[in-house]
């Protein structure tokens, strides 16, 4: 198994993170055809990476309201 190096990558919070809550970050540029998705209460802790297709699924399946949002 091949590792993404994450160590440059810029993080952008999610307009939808709130103070001291529920904290999300992705990085759009991180790789080609890739989105990670991490805590960013935790940025040294694990990724989630998902194809770009699927995380703009989940996005679009938000935005629609057919997912809800914590």
């Amino acid at each position: 198994m091949t590792r993404l190096d994450l160590s440059n990558t810029h993080w952008v919070k999610s307009s939808h993170s709130t103070d001291g809550g529920d904290c999300v970050e992705w990085a759009p540029a991180a790789h080609p055809g890739l989105v990670p998705v991490r805590d960013s209460k935790d940025p040294q802790g694990p990724a989630l990476l998902f194809t770009a297709n699927s995380f703009a699924a989940f996005v679009t399946a938000l935005n629609s309201g057919l997912l809800k949002a914590n």
